[in-house]
Parts: C-alpha cells; sequence; structure tokens
C-alpha cells in the first residue's frame, strides 16, 4: 500500500483521516494475505479519498505564492524572473 505524504495527510478532515487510517489497515491485510488484486481495489479507494486533501494543499501553495509575491512587489525584491513585469 501507498502512504499519501504527510502534508496530505495533514489536510485530511477527520472523518478522512479515520477512514483512510481504516482503508490502509484492510489493504495492509490483503496484501498480508496475497490478495494483492483486491488490495488494488483499495488503494484506489484511497488515491479517490486524498484527491480533496491534494486540492487543499494546491490551494495553500497558491496562497502561499501570492503572498510571497505580493511582499516582494512591496519591498522592491525580485523582479529578475520569468515572470518579471514592466510597469
Amino acid at each position: 500500500m501507498r502512504h499519501a505524504s504527510v502534508q496530505v495527510r495533514g489536510l485530511l478532515t477527520r472523518d478522512e483521516l479515520e477512514r483512510y487510517n481504516a482503508l490502509m489497515d484492510v489493504g495492509h491485510f490483503l496484501e498480508e494475505q496475497g490478495r494483492y488484486d483486491l488490495a488494488a481495489v483499495v488503494q484506489r479507494e484511497i488515491d479517490l479519498l486524498v484527491r480533496p486533501a491534494i486540492g487543499r494543499l494546491k490551494e495553500k501553495s497558491r496562497q502561499r505564492d501570492l503572498a510571497d509575491a505580493e511582499y516582494m512587489r512591496e519591498h522592491g525584491l525580485g523582479g529578475h524572473g520569468p515572470d518579471a513585469r514592466d510597469d
């Protein structure tokens, strides 16, 4: 079973995290039993479960990038990269 990253797991809601942990337990059990066909189905469910948290992580990253760009504009920093504008 593939774990989601710590960053993604940190953005799961309590209900999502409980479901994630339960699915991981089931998946590990299935792998121990050699039922890799069923473990793959569980892994796909886990992948679907973490999608909203991945979206939240991407949104946090976009917000951080915007805040960084605003800070750099306010302090006259940067402006040398490919996204620099001539104002």
